[in-house]
């Protein structure tokens, strides 16, 4: 019987890339950034870009909440399709955000390239396949849907599929604009990076109290330490969900196992992200090592889901499902772990200043795409902070 640790891939893989200090004094600065995962990374380098003085924060080490969890999978896809999106906020809404998603994935590698960070950044095509001949139906008036606004896609019918990826489907739709990274490499490098310009980073800090004042936010941390701010930004994800009155998400497990290096699969799946219609989804991804990543299996959030049957069960169906869609393969499993995520009614993040305290902006990238949400809520900010009108900001508003 091989044991598995709780601890997912990136850890094991990345080990302990850099290290921060606990808060042990008290500071001035213009604004706090609460949160060190992959959101908290990217939106403290666009404050630094613009100028501002930043001090970040965490209650764990850097990139140990969900980033460490995370598949690393980049699309524009909303886990609500584009001609339901459509119904809830109109289409030129609905085609704006899937269109960013696009841009979103674009901006991240540029922002990679230029500052030469190492995370294993792969351009990639994402194939989105449904599970069964009910699911086809609609799925292909989503392609038409997406065609229609501009998308970059093809459908691919279920013999074309067996044929090129040895998957087995009822067709599915072929995006051209995908990638891959290592979130938690990427967190580390980015924040190291910014250290290095002048950003203060302090994990292992609790808060314990927070002044919402007309002017400045006050942070008292528990060893009684505390860091004076015009401006505060949550980036803390689902965990954000419990300091806040309006129900905006709704916490869930999802899951994911890793194989052996060396997996022998078709050429074109190791360009490609794929994800099924399934509720909830399936998806899979390889790795820079040569590895096959599956994730799914989510379950309702609760404080054992870390448990190592539960963990052992979910790996187990989730390898199960991937036999079903590609029956030659060979997974030998490596890895297997589970993380907390949120998903919206809308599939939308929320972003922007908070309806409920003073000078605090939250950026919380919910759902399966949460990265490129962030990457889009470096310049919403930006352009809150500045008093300039965003569009995206309306649709990721609160109270909406």
């Amino acid at each position: 019987m091989r044991l598995r640790t709780l601890e997912s891939f990136w850890l094991l893989k990345n080990g302990l890339l850099y290290t921060y200090p606990m808060l042990r004094q008290s500071l001035e600065t213009e604004i706090i950034v609460v949160g060190g995962g992959i959101t908290g990374a990217l939106i403290s380098h666009a404050l630094i870009d613009a100028g501002y003085k930043v001090v970040l924060l965490d209650k764990r080490d850097i990139g140990q909440g969900s980033t460490s969890a995370t598949t690393s999978m980049l699309q524009y896809e909303i886990d609500v399709p584009l001609y339901k999106l459509q119904k809830m906020i109109g289409k030129e809404a609905a085609d704006y955000c899937y269109l960013q998603g696009v841009a979103a994935i674009h901006h991240l590698e540029e922002l990679i390239t230029t500052h030469k960070l190492r995370c294993d950044f792969q351009n990639k095509q994402s194939l989105y396949i449904a599970h069964n001949r009910r699911t086809a139906k609609w799925l292909k008036k989503e392609y038409d849907f997406r065609k229609n606004a501009g998308l970059h896609v093809s459908w691919l019918d279920a013999e074309k599929i067996e044929a090129d990826f040895e998957i087995v489907c009822k067709g599915g739709i072929l995006s051209e604009t995908a990638a891959s990274i290592d979130a938690y490499q990427l967190t580390h490098e980015l924040i190291h990076f910014n250290c290095k310009r002048g950003m203060q980073v302090y994990d292992q800090t609790d808060i314990e109290h927070i002044n919402f004042g007309k002017e400045t936010v006050i942070i008292k941390t528990r060893g009684a330490n505390t860091v004076k701010a015009q401006k505060i930004i949550f980036c803390t994800g689902y965990e954000a969900t419990a300091m806040l009155k309006e129900k905006i998400a709704s916490v869930f497990y999802t899951w994911a196992c890793i194989s052996e290096e060396g997996i022998k699969l078709p050429e074109v799946l190791k360009n490609t992200l794929v994800w099924n219609t399934e509720e909830p989804y399936l998806y899979m991804r390889t790795t820079g090592d040569n590895r096959m990543l599956i994730g799914g299996e989510d379950s309702s959030y609760n404080s054992s889901c870390e448990k190592q049957k539960l963990k052992e069960r979910k790996s187990k169906a989730l390898i199960k499902k991937l036999k079903a869609l590609m029956p030659n393969v060979d997974f030998e499993e490596d890895f297997n772990w589970g993380g907390a995520f949120g998903s919206t009614k809308d599939g939308l993040p929320y972003i922007g200043k908070s309806p409920e305290y003073k000078n605090a902006f939250f950026v919380l990238g919910f759902g399966g795409n949460g990265i490129t949400f962030s990457v889009q809520g470096m310049k919403i900010i930006i352009d809150l902070l500045q008093g300039k009108d965003n569009e995206l900001a309306r649709c990721y508003r609160f109270g909406r």
